[in-house]
């Protein structure tokens, strides 16, 4: 009986450690969320006064997009698509004001997989919309992470807040927020974990350490590279989403355009030290060489271009945003993939990675083959939505935008990088205007919030007096 007992100890004690061991091989994942960052980083040229160092490095070790679209130019709808692996269109969530909880249930979730299939989930900052926090999703999720101080003098033109601020990195919530990825990255996980770090710089308010304004000196700002009258040839649709009588005109009339974008360009630096933070820490931990890396922003800005502040637009400032990816024994250092792709297809390419079957309701497709080749043959395009029935196309050449009326727009990236000439008027460019076309979505969902009886629907019609 005694040595039955003590073999089945044994049998028990081994299958264990065979887990432990089968656990152990499986890749931990670390899933960064940038807010607001748009595509003035380092590696991807776009803005050579930006200053990136932490960003560039983890881009060196993996493979960097150069062409990595949102889903969704507005906070909401790009992350529940992007956690949800449901696009805006399908969902119906196309607003920050749809309550994505609403239609989009827990089970369908990015993080939901991961934990149904043994990994221990951690999370802090802003994942999804803070409007519509779902932390049950994780198995640990740092509740708060506080508030930044506010600056004592003028904060801003109008809508468009920034200062710099007399305090260090610490009194901001990025650094909480980072602080709980570092103590989750120093802990022993007896599970693979998926780690969401979600940073809220550079969204505004774009209020961080005065240090951070010192490394872009105010007299050496360039602002970007705009044409006089761009909207001339943009429909009436465009130009309302450019609003150009609202923040354009304000910061064009306080002469303060360099200082917002020399504030802009903080808040980026700002979020690059804290990121080179988490990096280190990993860099320290055992879990260095059997984690994956993606790091990802929800969405661009504009500062100016095509006369428009803020995302809620979609043309290439408000949707073009980093994509990078490090994936043990599948990337190599210094790739550079010049296909396009958007943020669909993160979390199917997770799923990939980790073993994981992908869920059949997901939409997106994974990128895996093109972490392997960054060169390796891809045709299916970046679509980002903005409201109901509005949508972009982008390809490796093109930009294709139908708006909900029937107006359109299309740019040759080759010939106009700037995308400053719309030649979808021109009857020679019809043939390409098809050829993207097939890509549009055959229907829409009607949007979450529209029904009469939802305080979201009257607010809009309020705003729409």
């Amino acid at each position: 009986m005694r040595t039955a007992a003590i073999l089945g100890l044994l049998i028990v004690a081994g299958w264990a450690e065979l887990l432990f061991a089968a656990d152990a091989a499986r890749p931990n994942v670390l899933f960064i969320a940038v807010d607001d960052l748009n595509h003035w980083v380092g590696y991807l040229g776009r803005n050579r006064q930006t200053a990136t160092p932490n960003i560039d490095r983890l881009a060196a070790r993996g493979v960097r997009f150069t062409r990595s679209y949102c889903a969704a130019p507005v906070c909401n709808p790009s992350r529940a698509a992007l956690m949800s692996g449901l696009r805006p269109f399908s969902s119906g969530v196309y607003e920050n004001d749809d309550d994505f909880r609403n239609v989009i249930p827990p089970e369908r979730s990015l993080v939901t997989t991961f934990r149904q299939h043994g990994y221990y989930t951690a999370g802090a900052g802003k994942i999804y919309h803070e409007a519509y926090p779902r932390r049950s999703e994780w198995d640990d999720y740092l509740q708060s992470a506080g508030s930044d101080p506010r600056p004592d003098g003028p904060a801003g033109v109008g809508g468009i807040k920034f200062a710099p601020l007399d305090c260090g990195d610490e009194d901001l919530r990025e650094w909480k927020i980072v602080g709980y990825g570092i103590e989750q990255l120093q802990k022993r996980h007896d599970k693979p974990f998926l780690l969401t770090i979600g940073l809220h710089k550079p969204h505004m308010p774009w209020n961080v350490p005065r240090k951070y304004y010192d490394q872009h000196p105010l007299d050496s700002i360039e602002l970007p590279k705009v044409q006089a009258d761009d909207l001339a040839d943009i429909p009436p649709a465009g130009v309302e989403m450019a609003k150009p009588k609202g923040d354009h005109r304000a910061i064009v009339e306080s002469g303060r355009w360099k200082e917002a974008v020399q504030a802009y360009l903080a808040a980026i630096t700002y979020a690059d030290a804290m990121i080179g933070r988490l990096l280190d820490a990993l860099d320290k931990s055992d879990y260095r060489d059997n984690t994956i890396i993606v790091l990802w922003g929800d969405h661009g800005w504009h500062l100016g271009e095509k006369e428009h502040w803020r995302k809620f637009a979609l043309w290439e400032e408000a949707t073009r945003t980093p994509l990078i990816w490090v994936a043990p024994g599948v990337t190599k250092p210094g790739g550079v993939c010049e296909r396009t792709v958007d943020f669909m297809s993160i979390y199917p390419t997770l799923t990939d990675l980790a073993g994981i079957a992908t869920p059949p309701h997901v939409e997106g497709k994974s990128i895996r083959a093109l972490l392997a080749d960054p060169a390796a043959a891809w045709t299916q395009p970046a679509i980002t939505t903005y409201r109901y029935n509005n949508h972009a196309v982008r390809s490796e050449g093109w930009r294709y935008i139908r708006y909900a009326n029937g107006d359109e727009e299309l740019y040759d990236e080759t010939a106009d990088p700037y995308k400053w000439t719309n030649l979808a008027g021109k009857p020679q460019f019809a043939e390409k205007k098809s050829e993207l076309a097939k890509f549009l979505p055959a229907e829409n969902a009607k949007d979450v919030s529209e029904s009469a009886e939802s305080p979201q629907a009257a607010r809009r019609k309020r705003r729409a007096r």
